[in-house]
């Protein structure tokens, strides 16, 4: 690997074809300050949102006598948003790649002094391994805004490909946040379908008819409390003594929701017992599977969530689970019937949120009285969370796959 005073001057990744060493060079060298002012008279509606460079048809407040004093961003131009955000602790840079338009003058704007690609550039600047070190030695620290010193900035030396290569490499980052966008569109369209269809499939403001039936079914639902469908339970204590175990029936906390592959149901614990700890500690496993989990006290039971249980399990004192009656209950149904319920409505006025199992009991709620109708809305709604959850992990894995490219792909 191609080095220069123990500097790599080579990504750890490259494609077919480029082998010779990137070329190192300031900033100043690439990229000028620019504070071009907006005498063509563009309007409001072409103001850019420099967090996500979008035309903000509304502007962002400013009246026409103040557009004048807006900067010209140009196509390729790199505007400077000081705001911190989760990729950067100094701040970040965003370029231009939404076409001419104008920005707050208080905010920096960067144009390149030759031809550059600037899909290339786009990426570049969001690699961290490249960026934090310059931000830190040309950022004011301390400010609220993460103030850039330009010329400071300008003094910084980064390491450069050739044209063609930045053009391999920017395509090869367009084509991952195109598959980026598309499932998220997919993701965000099969997330507002379930939710109305969780609308529409069950009966609301007072009638025993859903609006959308599967052909077959006439009949009127019928009224239940939780109560006659099964039965709540709350958790148990669990020592740190007892915790971190990785063999035996799982013990559940509410940060077990939070795990990837836990999105609908619990199939992973942090936490697993063995038989001997069972009975030295006299727990009672939950038994009756399929069973709800949820919060139950804490910021947790304001988030609403549930997940299905299908396997013996232990929860912790701050859960509860709501076993269900197989014989009145399809475990799929339950749990989209479940989704509709809105648990903080149960909420007791204290100093934590909280409720206990007799107030879940007590709600009431509209079913089939035949178990074929339950099976097949219970389906139907599993295949949609099969989808969904499909396109979501989809999404993690290419967002995952970009932040090794930013890594690999840079020097």
């Amino acid at each position: 690997m191609a080095e220069q005073h123990g500097k790599t001057l080579v990504p750890q990744i490259r494609f077919a074809g480029f082998t010779d060493p990137w070329e190192q060079r300031k900033l100043g060298e690439l990229y000028q300050k620019n504070d071009e002012r907006n005498t063509d008279g563009l309007g409001s509606e072409r103001t850019l949102s420099v967090a996500s460079m979008t035309f903000n048809s509304a502007g962002n407040g400013a009246d026409d006598s103040s557009l004048p004093n807006y900067k010209r961003l140009r196509l390729g131009d790199i505007a400077f948003e000081g705001h911190a955000n989760k990729e950067f602790a100094y701040g970040r840079f965003v370029l231009n790649d939404a076409g001419n338009g104008i920005m707050s003058p208080r905010f920096t704007c960067l144009r390149p002094i030759a031809e550059q690609e600037y899909s290339f550039w786009k990426y570049f600047i969001h690699s961290e391994k490249v960026m934090r070190p310059i931000l830190v030695n040309s950022t004011k620290s301390g400010t609220m805004m993460n103030e850039l010193v330009v010329e400071d900035f300008l003094k910084q030396e980064i390491l450069v490909p050739p044209l063609p290569e930045q053009c391999r490499i920017g395509a090869f980052f367009d084509r991952l946040d195109s598959l980026i966008t598309l499932h998220q569109r997919k993701y965000d369209k099969l997330c507002v379908l379930k939710k109305s269809m969780l609308d529409k499939m069950f009966p609301k403001g007072g009638s025993l008819y859903p609006e959308i039936r599967f052909a077959g079914f006439t009949d009127p639902w019928e009224q239940r409390k939780l109560g006659e469908l099964g039965f709540a339970q709350s958790g148990i204590g669990f020592p740190d003594a007892e915790q971190g175990g990785s063999e035996g029936i799982p013990f559940f906390k509410v940060s077990d929701m939070n795990t990837p592959g836990n999105e609908r149901e619990l199939v992973i614990s942090n936490n697993y017992v063995t038989a001997d700890q069972i009975a030295r500690m006299s727990w009672h496993p939950i038994c009756q599977v399929p069973a709800i989990f949820f919060a139950k006290v804490g910021a947790a039971v304001l988030l609403n969530r549930k997940r299905l249980v299908n396997e013996p399990f232990l929860l912790d004192n701050n859960t509860m689970a709501f076993s269900m009656d197989p014989n009145r209950l399809d475990s799929q149904f339950g749990q989209s019937l479940f989704e509709r319920i809105d648990l903080t409505s149960l909420v007791q006025v204290g100093a934590l949120p909280s409720y206990n199992a007799s107030d879940v009991e007590d709600m009431a709620v509209s079913l089939p009285d035949h178990m074929d109708e339950q099976r097949r809305i219970g389906a139907f709604f599993d295949h949609l969370d099969s989808l969904i959850t499909l396109h979501q992990r989809k999404l993690e894995l290419l967002r995952n796959i970009k932040k090794s490219m930013l890594d690999k792909m840079f020097v």
